[in-house]
């Protein structure tokens, strides 16, 4: 799912390198809907849509992410994906990961907890969870899932690091480790985002786990909010058949007043 990207080096940080609570670009309650369009053929279709929820359970952030194609798109191809990322509020470390995905005839589970202070994540993947098996990764890096690391993005200093840097991030994935990076591309200021509204923006490039769903040059255009919220508006990408874009469809509790939109 290419909406999933984000990263670490991050601003207002504290000892452990992460924001303090008071900092962060996102809070308890805040709820964020994507329309997910595919191009076949010079053909966009209305594919499906994408719902992130972010709830607090005391220690951590238990942020929920719910993507299914529609109805009118299920004969081409069904997705019903459900992931579950739990963030430690103190370090924005991951601590427990959870994907189930349902993509066609393809299924796939994924659990994973993270264990820094032993520098250890337990992972378990099978196409079910009964038929998962573990595997024990080494963390020599702080290594986040697909879903917390796209809320590490929103804290980042992308725009305040400028066109030269390329700020590194890790992801952890089927029991691989990738080192990836982003980089801040420009501003865009009233940004007509179709179906959407008119935001101020920057942009922002990111690399992407080849592979089956990506070509090796492949990159992730993101184009976000330019105010405290940081919300990602518009995300774009090449596929190795077709490409695909997401669109911000709606938003609730962000965190602070929604100033980078202007209509």
């Amino acid at each position: 799912m290419p909406l999933l990207l984000a990263f670490t080096t991050l601003l207002g940080a504290n000892r452990d390198g992460h924001p303090r609570n008071g900092d962060l670009a996102y809070g308890a309650g805040e709820r964020l809907s994507y329309r997910v369009y595919y191009n076949w053929n010079f053909v966009w279709l209305t594919a499906g849509e994408v719902h992130f929820d972010l709830r607090d359970e005391g220690e951590t952030y238990h942020i929920s992410v719910e993507g299914k194609t529609f109805a009118s798109y299920d004969w081409f191809y069904k997705v019903r994906d459900e992931y579950h990322s739990y963030i430690d509020k103190e370090t924005g470390l991951p601590s427990l990961y959870i994907r189930k995905v349902q993509q066609g005839s393809y299924r796939r589970y994924e659990k994973v907890v993270f264990d820094y202070p032993r520098k250890l994540a337990y992972s378990y993947t099978g196409k079910t969870e009964e038929l998962a098996k573990l595997t024990i990764v080494q963390l020599d890096k702080h290594y986040f899932d697909l879903v917390s690391v796209m809320y590490h993005l929103r804290n980042l200093p992308i725009k305040e690091q400028g066109k030269k840097v390329k700020t590194p991030f890790n992801v952890l994935l089927d029991d691989e480790k990738y080192e990836l990076g982003i980089r801040y591309k420009g501003d865009k200021k009233r940004h007509e985002v179709k179906e959407s509204g008119t935001y101020n923006t920057f942009e922002a490039v990111a690399d992407v786990i080849s592979g089956h769903v990506f070509d090796d040059d492949a990159r992730l255009k993101l184009w976000v909010s330019d105010d405290r919220n940081r919300v990602p508006v518009l995300i774009e990408s090449p596929l190795v058949v077709g490409s695909v874009k997401a669109i911000l469809s709606n938003y609730a509790n962000l965190r602070y007043p929604f100033e980078a939109k202007l209509e």
